[in-house]
């Protein structure tokens, strides 16, 4: 017989057991609707989410880019190429442990802190998904190592790339320019798109200024993989469209010349064709090698570039600004014909220096003794400064800078290549808007002679003896003759007319005798030649040198002696060059910067068999 204490413990027990069922049911109903809340998220809210995520997993999109254009000179000389390339990339999104894996791969193959370095720093300007590039130029050896371990490095892969080279590095480093690295400035102008798997991108020359044209168009190919990562099939292809080709109105075996005519002097030499405006050399020396940069150039070296005294990675033909010296002469000399200021036959007498009217101060002439009585022509073919001095003074700055004008002088020429600089044509209103001062008399006579505030690019003086040479009429310089087959036509530019052509002819042949005349400051230039030359010497002061002193050439530092120039076109009665000479601390032009100009006239009109 059951107690009335079994019957109270039995139902407890019962309610017990009730209660802990109710517990798991609603537990177990619990679970249930949160794997139903679960599946349904995964199944609806997030499907498109893990299906792209699936189809990554099974199909791979690789960005091909595109291969860039060659440049060629004027004869179809290849001046930048493409060359196969190598290099280790890793995709940071894929590395769980970017230094171990780092680590590991420096065991297999050789990695310096200079590769680690700027790796990490292009991995802070690139997406964690893009690759990015640890080390470049794999030899075979090492892509072969690698291959045999390419499964124990996930997200680490080889990519073949072309590299580019150059040919003729030092001579053709300031035309063609270079490629480089892209950089977090450059990032943000490209088309993000188009650059996608793109790691170079021009940065001077003419690898900058026709980058748009020589870089092309990204493709693409959607592929197919294993689990392992390995391509099944190519699902889809899209072809990236290779950069255009360029040829350049460049001969480089003129280039060539022209640069070793310069010897070991630091100078530049501009080359145009006066029928078409065609550039056909155009030197600045020193030189560097652009293949550094395309390869990805170390500290060390380009730190010694920057610090060199000589400035190899100064553009001098584009940039350079010189004081152009006695070469000026031939143009103030046309100036004081076409205003009247003067006459072909009128004379005066250079007692070797000149004196403003109620002034003490003597200008003096490079010839101490003077050049006795001399005419215009004469005073050409002599260079005498004292005959300048006084033209200078009757023409005045201001109708000096209004004539030089029209021969491209204190402005860009306009050639197809970007960092031109636009040289000073001197004016009293310039003084006044660039330093709130009068121009006084003395400056007048220091600019008739190429010198005070005066500057010229090469470039600039080149064109604009080939607008003399042609009487008036030129055209622009171009460097770029063809885009792929596309012809780039010549621009001519605006005419100079004078009040009496005849004056062009008294020009002309003062710089005609300035080579081959008995007196002729660039004579020695003359021997041999198979045609005449037509040109002018010019010496620019570096310093200058006080009333009571002399110059010492002999014993002057060699950073502070003159600049060597010459101008001149040939044949001198039917033109088809035109050159500028420019020698810094070359001393004198008729000795120094003359024979340059002679070796290219014969390369160009007389070229070896």
């Amino acid at each position: 017989m059951k107690t009335s204490f079994d019957l109270k413990s039995s139902l407890q027990e019962n309610r017990l057991f009730l209660s802990r069922s109710i517990t798991l049911i609603i537990f177990v109903f619990l679970l249930f609707f949160a794997l139903i809340a679960r599946l349904t998220y995964l199944q609806v809210e997030t499907h498109d989410k893990y299906t792209d995520l699936a189809q990554n997993n099974r199909v791979k999109l690789s960005v091909i880019a595109p291969v860039r254009g060659l440049i060629f000179d004027t004869h179809g000389q290849v001046l930048a190429e493409n060359n196969p390339s190598y290099s280790l990339e890793l995709v940071p999104e894929q590395i769980k442990d970017m230094n171990e894996t780092i680590q590991r791969l420096s065991e297999l193959l050789p990695i310096s802190e200079s590769d680690i370095k700027r790796f990490e720093k292009k991995r802070k300007q690139h997406k964690r998904f893009a690759s990015t590039p640890l080390r470049n130029r794999l030899n075979d050896t090492e892509v072969a190592i690698f291959s045999a371990n390419r499964h124990l490095f996930p997200g680490v892969e080889i990519q073949a790339r072309p590299l580019r080279h150059y040919p003729f590095p030092k001579l053709t480093s300031h035309v063609i320019g270079y490629v480089g690295a892209i950089n977090e400035k450059e990032l943000k102008i490209i088309n993000p798109v188009n650059y996608r798997g793109s790691r170079f991108i021009g940065k001077t020359g003419v690898e900058k200024t026709y980058e748009n044209e020589l870089h092309g168009n990204v493709g693409y190919q959607q592929t197919e993989n294993t689990a392992q990562g390995r391509s099944i099939k190519v699902l889809s292809h899209a072809a990236p469209l290779s950069g255009s080709n360029l040829t350049l109105n460049i001969d480089i075996a003129l280039q060539k010349i022209a640069y070793d005519a310069l010897g070991d002097f630091t100078g530049t030499v501009a080359a145009i064709d006066t029928q078409t405006g065609a550039v056909r050399a155009l030197v600045s020396k020193p030189g560097f090698d652009g293949n550094l940069f395309a390869k990805g150039i170390d500290l060390a070296s380009y730190q010694a570039l920057q610090t060199s005294t000589k400035r190899p990675l100064f553009n001098r033909s584009l940039r350079g600004q010189y004081p152009p010296g006695s070469t000026l002469k031939p143009f103030f000399g046309l100036a004081g014909l076409d205003y009247g200021t003067i006459t072909a036959n009128q004379k005066i007498h250079c007692p070797g220096f000149y004196q403003l009217p109620k002034q003490e101060h003597k200008y003096r002439d490079w010839k101490k003794g003077g050049h006795g009585v001399t005419t215009l022509h004469d005073s050409i073919v002599q260079s005498c400064d004292v005959y300048f001095y006084i033209l200078a003074h009757e023409l005045k700055i201001d109708r000096m800078h209004t004539f030089l004008d029209k021969f491209g002088f204190g402005q860009k020429t306009g050639i197809d290549l970007l960092g031109e600089k636009s040289g000073l044509l001197p004016s009293s209103a310039w003084k006044r808007r660039a330093r709130n001062q009068v121009w006084y008399p003395g400056e007048t006579l220091i600019a008739g002679i190429g010198q005070g505030f005066n500057l010229t690019t090469p470039l600039q003086l080149a064109h604009a003896t080939a607008i003399l040479a042609n009487k008036g009429s030129a055209f622009k310089p171009i460097l770029v003759a063809s885009i792929d087959d596309t012809l780039i036509q010549p621009q001519s530019t605006t005419p100079i007319t004078l009040k009496n052509d005849t004056h062009w002819d008294l020009i002309i042949d003062a710089m005609y005798d300035v080579v081959n005349g008995a007196r002729g400051t660039a004579r020695r230039i003359k021997l041999g030649a198979p045609y005449k030359i037509a040109g002018k010497t010019g010496t620019a002061q570096v310093f200058s040198v006080k009333q009571d002193e002399k110059y010492d050439e002999e014993n002057v530092k060699e950073h502070l002696k003159d600049h060597a120039l010459f101008i001149a076109f040939a044949p001198a009665r039917n033109p088809k060059l035109a050159v500028a000479v420019i020698v810094e601390n070359g001393g004198h032009g008729g000795s120094v910067a003359a024979p340059i100009a002679r070796a290219i006239f014969d390369q160009y009109i007389t070229p070896p068999s």
